[in-house]
């Protein structure tokens, strides 16, 4: 795998059972508890994620707009491994292509854990970014809001779920 394709992730050893911190990630609702990049305002929908094919739609804002965004789960292994891959909800977010509404933008999501010993679970947070690592690399790192870097989101976000999964 080259430099270009390499995932970005970040790791945080979590005192929670991984079967608590998978109900946490599975539950959209519970995502805006733990989003590091302060941009999730809420999903659309009050169902879990019960498997591959699911799909989630969340409520964003980024850059002083709201629009949606459409998930969907490409990954689940319950309590191990769950990822979705992105797609704009609406047409502006498709780059004003309706067309584009629905489909992939190209890159995904992801968590893996890990159980390390009793009840405690280490949790990496994965960003899959595809055709965006460029971007990313020419804009050094900023994250698409403009103010946080993607590994400083990725850190907050195992932070805010660490403080939730052990409360």
């Amino acid at each position: 795998m080259t430099e270009e394709s390499k995932p970005v992730e970040v790791s945080r050893r979590i005192e929670a059972p991984a079967a608590l911190i998978f109900e946490i990630l599975a539950n959209p609702q519970r995502h805006m508890d733990f989003d590091g990049s302060d941009m999730l305002r809420g999903a659309v929908v009050n169902r879990p994620i019960s498997d591959v094919g699911d799909t989630f739609t969340m409520k964003m804002y980024r850059l002083g707009r709201d629009y949606l965004m459409i998930n969907y789960v490409v990954e689940f292994e319950p309590d191990c491994r769950i990822f979705w891959e992105p797609a704009p909800g609406d047409p502006l977010t498709a780059g004003g292509d309706p067309t584009k509404v629905g489909i992939p933008a190209g890159y995904r999501w992801g968590y893996i854990l890990t159980p390390d010993g009793d009840d405690a679970t280490v949790v990496t947070e994965v960003f899959d970014c595809g055709p965006l690592r460029q971007t990313l690399l020419r804009e050094g790192g900023a994250w698409i809001n403009g103010t946080n870097s993607v590994l400083e989101s990725m850190t907050a976000s195992l932070e805010r779920l660490e403080k939730i999964s052990t409360e």
